[in-house]
């Protein structure tokens, strides 16, 4: 289930590096724009989205509990 997470997670930093690169590199020198970064930015959110619906579907079937924030006495 963690390494799920992360793994998530890490898709989606390096979606969002890439489609920061694609910005800054392309559109120099006359060349024309391309999608790049729009597609970038759009895996994105589309991990994001997923890794929201598989957290909510593990806590619906059981795989995971929410155990909150210990309150000190």
């Amino acid at each position: 289930m963690k390494i799920v997470i992360a793994l998530a997670f890490v898709g989606i930093l390096v979606a969002l590096g890439s489609a920061g690169v694609f910005m800054l590199r392309e559109g120099r020198d006359g060349k024309p724009k391309s999608d790049r970064m729009m597609r970038a930015l759009a895996l994105r959110v589309a991990i994001s989205v997923a890794l929201f619906a598989f957290v909510m579907l593990s806590w619906y079937m059981g795989w995971i509990e929410p155990k909150g924030i210990p309150v000190a006495k």
